[in-house]
């Protein structure tokens, strides 16, 4: 479990005395969950959604990191809700750990049908909250409908976007630090 610092910031909604409760319900919608992330992103959509990454990256130092979950650990699921494995995932990929705190994780997790947009501490006072809520929602409505790799592709521009605003006239010098690949788990 990660614990919450002043590094990182959950911004897919307000966290307003949030508590997570233990929930069997929970546990049992992610283990009877059947793996179908491949399913849902084939080798092209991954491509795709890699080559989004690397023009959305473009002309500042913002790195976003894309991972696509099909359902929560079965050990985890219990205890931890999307938005805790969200923050969990931020730090074991070392998505903090950019030189400029620009980092971005986009989490999908296709079994609860929510998205969380994990930002660290660089971007967070530069942006406002319904800018990422707008991203999050379109990316939702995209996944309803069933077009996953536009989802997918179009959130990752529109971070990109916001990034651009943020970024690039502070820092000339870009590097790669991120890999642009999602990280698919099911």
């Amino acid at each position: 479990m990660v614990t919450t610092t002043e590094t990182t910031e959950i911004v897919t909604q307000p966290k307003t005395e949030e508590v997570n409760q233990p929930s069997f319900k929970r546990w049992l919608k992610h283990f009877l969950y059947m793996p179908a992330t491949k399913r849902y992103f084939s080798k092209q959509d991954q491509d795709a959604i890699a080559q989004a990454v690397t023009e959305a990256e473009c002309g500042h130092v913002g790195e976003i990191q894309v991972v696509i979950e099909g359902h929560l650990p079965v050990n985890q699921a219990y205890y931890q809700e999307t938005r805790m494995r969200a923050r969990q995932l931020f730090a074991e990929l070392g998505v903090w750990d950019t030189e400029y705190n620009s980092g971005v994780l986009l989490y999908i997790n296709l079994c609860e049908r929510k998205v969380e947009i994990v930002i660290d501490r660089g971007i967070q006072q530069a942006t406002e909250q319904a800018v990422w809520d707008d991203i999050c929602q379109n990316i939702i409505s995209q996944l309803v409908d069933q077009q996953f790799r536009l989802a997918v592709v179009t959130g990752v521009k529109y971070i990109g976007v916001v990034l651009t605003q943020f970024y690039a006239q502070s820092v000339k010098e870009q590097n790669n630090e991120l890999e642009n690949n999602p990280i698919i788990l099911d």
